[in-house]
């Protein structure tokens, strides 16, 4: 087993006991909640008359269901505003802090975390949301929780859980233009395949992560379970720290960063560290990753050609072929030119600030094809107005973007933001199963925020790297 790795020093540091079942009982400094996992647990304290334990470590927003076009109350959805009702109460009694949309800080709820500076290295974090790892890349144990596991921690704020190996992703070299944090990740996936992180937890390092900010580093934690790892991490490092002392909890607390700046050092993975398994990438060899399948492990490099099923491994044909004809692509084919319906640049994946930046500069003095819808949701409210301010949102709308409120919106399909029919949306998001978007008809192609934007404009698949404006990362 491994040694000597953040995971393993975090692991034992919030370790309570270990249980009669071999579990141990790990300590949680940060529970996240929100509208759609949340009531069933409450309801569960309720039947038991138990009240929530650490109210001041539990932060509550509303992401799945929100409507992003129009937020007036009550909700055109009576299911959307039944949770957000019930959302309401459960944090009103149990005096638990909640960034609604009158607050001004509402957002998708692992982009509020790092914005808010509660998302720190070295914490155990948990959510009833599996893109909980997230807040990995802060080099915190970030986990996805069930219901009844919501409900223990907030019971207790304690969580039984099995110990998991390491992995370490080793990505050296240097992103080209046009190839971003996304296009790792997805040549991760493809290469390991969705279930080759089972048992796992992924550690990020190499000189390709190590030069990315923040977002970037957020944006390859956050698919660590499309590959089947229980959770991913990044090292703390010099970038990190940047980040977390211009946020709000430090800003007001600037003491609290100098009295934890230790501790974020200590729990770093050692340079003898033992890992259970060590993968190499060559960030020098990649470009822009798209999918072409119906799920993230089903990717190839833009200029690629798409496998044929029978040069698969046998236990992946099947589910290829499968693919191929809901996506209506053939093999040795390129992604390029696959025409697109919709485009949708969002997600706790990919709808930060810089996100949006990047993909501003490619749509920037170019126009949307009147048969093509789209759509850029911010990943919180804070984002929406940095962006407003800097004109982004100008940059969208004039080139026939429509410019909504932060929300989960098109990546899963809880409000209004839903797929119609068969339409195909390049989409900037983290999974492409059948559904996921609203239309069991619809396909969806994942990739970078850049690639998304070069879609959107041409109406197709297109290879971001063939337009002036691309952007290195």
């Amino acid at each position: 087993m491994s040694s000597g790795t953040l995971y393993d020093k975090v692991w034992d540091r919030h370790k309570v006991t270990t249980l009669p079942n071999g579990q141990d009982q790990l300590f949680v400094g940060l529970h996240l909640i929100h509208e759609v996992t949340s009531p069933q647990a409450f309801g569960m304290l309720q039947e038991r008359d138990l009240e929530v334990a650490r109210p001041d470590l539990t932060l509550a927003t509303v992401d799945h269901i929100v409507p992003t076009a129009d937020q007036s109350r009550p909700y055109s959805d009576d299911a959307a505003e039944e949770m957000m009702s019930e959302l309401e109460q459960n944090v009103r009694d149990a005096d638990i802090e909640f960034l609604s949309p009158e607050t001004g800080e509402q957002g998708i709820v692992h982009v509020i975390g790092p914005e808010q500076g509660l998302t720190q290295p070295g914490k155990t974090i948990v959510c009833g949301d599996s893109h909980t790892s997230t807040h990995g890349a802060f080099g915190a144990l970030a986990f996805g929780i069930g219901t009844s596991q919501i409900r223990d921690v907030l019971a207790t704020q304690t969580i039984a859980m099995e110990k998991q190996k390491v992995r370490k992703i080793q990505v050296d070299g240097e992103l080209g233009d046009g190839v971003e944090a996304k296009d790792i990740i997805l040549e991760i996936i493809r290469r390991l395949g969705t279930e080759g992180g089972v048992g796992y937890v992924y550690e990020y390092a190499g000189e390709a992560i190590e030069d990315l900010g923040m977002e970037g580093r957020m944006s390859i934690c956050n698919m660590s379970i499309e590959g089947g790892a229980r959770a991913g991490y990044v090292n703390p490092d010099e970038t990190t720290y940047e980040w977390l002392e211009e946020t709000d909890y430090f800003q007001e607390h600037p003491e609290k960063f100098e009295e934890l700046k230790p501790y974020w050092e200590s729990i770093r993975s050692e340079d003898d560290a033992e890992y259970d398994d060590v993968v190499h990438i060559d960030a020098d060899e990649l470009e822009p990753v798209v999918t072409w399948g119906t799920t993230p492990g089903q990717g190839v490099g833009i200029t690629d050609p798409i496998p044929a099923p029978e040069d698969l491994p046998p236990e992946k044909q099947d589910t290829a072929r499968r693919a191929q004809e809901h996506m209506r692509v053939e093999p040795g084919d390129t992604m390029e030119g696959y025409d697109i319906d919709v485009a949708f640049l969002g997600s706790c994946t990919n709808a930060r600030l810089p996100d949006l930046r990047r993909a501003a500069k490619i749509v920037e003095g170019r126009q949307v094809p009147d048969d093509v819808r789209a759509f850029v949701v911010p990943g919180s409210q804070r984002v929406q107005h940095a962006a407003e301010a800097e004109g982004l949102k100008d940059v969208f709308t004039e080139a026939g973007f429509d410019w909504r409120n932060a929300g989960c919106s098109m990546c899963l399909g809880m409000n209004e933001d839903q797929l119609e029919g068969d339409e195909a949306c390049a989409s900037s998001s983290n999974r492409n199963f059948i559904g996921r978007q609203g239309s069991k008809d619809g396909r969806t192609v994942l990739m970078n925020p850049q690639m998304v934007a070069a879609a959107a404009i041409n109406g197709e698949v297109t290879d971001v790297r063939d337009l002036e404006e691309v952007v290195s990362v």
